[in-house]
């Protein structure tokens, strides 16, 4: 019996994956749940199982190509018992009919009325497209009426938005007696900017001996969500250093017993994230998202930690963190990082970050100007932990000390927040009086 490998739904805002390594060939067999082939989409790298025990009959989307959810990408032959479970899964969509799964989720009732649903097109039909495509068209002025999606159904992604503000985008007609809008901040910038690569790109990249290597998946992702970033928010940065000598004795001491007792490797990581929590309660601007003209201040406190990875980076989040005790955050560091390594994540574990934390310490960097994980506002850079000189009580003494820098919207959050948000961390950290175990 033959049974059809699906490009499957990775998370309600997914449309489409590109597989980017096939982990079988032709003819090889295969058991239900071993690892099949693996995808990239635009939250996260993950292996797909095979919804079948059998023989790998016929591969049908090789690697490299993107193609929409539900589109049949190989065929098992299943083998005897095999076959059954297989037949229990949902049939595929049939191809001719993507435009139901493509239509996106409303968004809260709390959106702006400009953003509440997909514009109508001029031949009445709905514009099939996701908040942030919504968004970004709305803040450069774009009619989305006017374009031509490539995702599934004629969905309107990310990438033709892009290409479409890049190009100088498409005007809406004025509606009679209204005003005609304003160009958008920074739509001309975006036609230079365009123009600036395509000059960039004859001029001077290509000579003596070279080698070209095309960017992975995600490395494209990460190259589009940090234009983006840039291009939306203008950045500020603030630093500071924290004596962290307090800290690092207590993990020297208590590293050992620690890890016996609860099978948990410590780290540092915990304790800036449990500081960063103090300073999000006291300072909730930093908190925060844009919407347009609106700031969307979360009550929840989600904050993303910044993964390095061999072919990328990937930054899964902490749901909840200030609930979570000083090792129920470990764990879940511990088991986050673990997973964003072997492709187990999940999309919704990328999703929902409120603020986001990176260390480039831990590779030796005294320091960073991280770039803002959209939609956040703000994310905090960790430097190398060293000792180093320094004065107390006018007297010179050796401590142990960080460089914390922390790069923020200034659309929502001014220089005073965020130096009272760092004094908030320091303070913390230099203070440390919670229990870790």
């Amino acid at each position: 019996m033959a049974v059809d490998v699906i490009m499957p739904q990775m998370g309600e805002s997914i449309f489409e994956g590109t597989i980017t390594k096939w982990l079988k060939k032709p003819g090889d067999k295969i058991e239900r749940d071993e690892p099949l082939f693996e995808i990239s989409t635009d939250k996260v790298d993950a292996e797909i199982p095979a919804p079948a025990a059998g023989v790998l009959k016929e591969i049908k989307v090789g690697e490299g190509q993107t193609v929409p959810i539900q589109t049949v990408v190989a065929v098992i032959d299943a083998a005897g018992a095999a076959a059954a479970p297989a037949a229990e899964k949902p049939a595929a969509k049939p191809a001719a009919k993507p435009a139901a799964a493509a239509v996106a989720p409303p968004p809260p009732a709390a959106a702006p009325a400009s953003a509440a649903a997909p514009a109508p097109r001029g031949d009445g039909r709905r514009v099939h497209s996701s908040p942030l495509v919504r968004r970004l068209a709305r803040e450069n002025n774009v009619d989305l009426s006017t374009l031509s999606g490539t995702g599934a159904g004629g969905r309107i992604s990310k990438k033709d938005i892009l290409a479409a503000i890049g190009a100088g985008g498409a005007r809406p007609a004025a509606r009679p007696g209204a005003p005609a809008p304003a160009a958008a901040p920074g739509a001309a910038g975006a036609v230079a900017h365009a123009a600036l690569e395509s000059a960039v790109a004859r001029e001077r990249i290509y000579f003596g001996r070279y080698e070209v290597r095309p960017m992975s998946v995600m490395r494209q992702r990460i190259a589009e969500h940090m234009v983006l970033s840039k291009r939306v928010s203008p950045h500020v940065y603030s630093i500071d250093e924290a004596d962290m000598t307090r800290i690092a004795e207590l993990r020297a001491q208590t590293k050992g017993e620690f890890e016996k007792h609860t099978e948990t490797k410590l780290t540092f990581m915990p304790f800036f994230v449990r500081a960063c929590v103090e300073g999000l309660r006291a300072f909730p601007t930093v908190n925060a998202s844009v919407d347009g003209t609106n700031v969307v201040l979360h009550s929840e406190i989600n904050i993303g930690i910044a993964v390095a990875l061999d072919w990328g980076l990937i930054v899964p989040v902490i749901k909840g963190a200030d609930e979570k005790n000083f090792l129920g955050v470990q764990r879940a560091i511990n088991d986050l990082a673990e997973r964003a390594r072997t492709k187990k994540l999940k999309p919704e574990e990328v999703q929902e970050g409120t603020f986001s934390i990176t260390n480039p310490g831990v590779f030796g960097g005294l320091m960073g100007l991280p770039v803002i994980s959209q939609p956040n506002v703000a994310i905090l850079g960790i430097g190398a932990i060293q000792k180093r000189p320094v004065v107390i009580n006018d007297a010179i003494a050796i401590r142990s000390m960080v460089y914390l820098t922390l790069s923020y919207d200034h659309r929502v959050v001014d220089g005073a927040v965020a130096h009272q948000f760092m004094g908030t961390v320091k303070h913390t950290l230099e203070g440390w009086n919670e229990s870790i175990l």
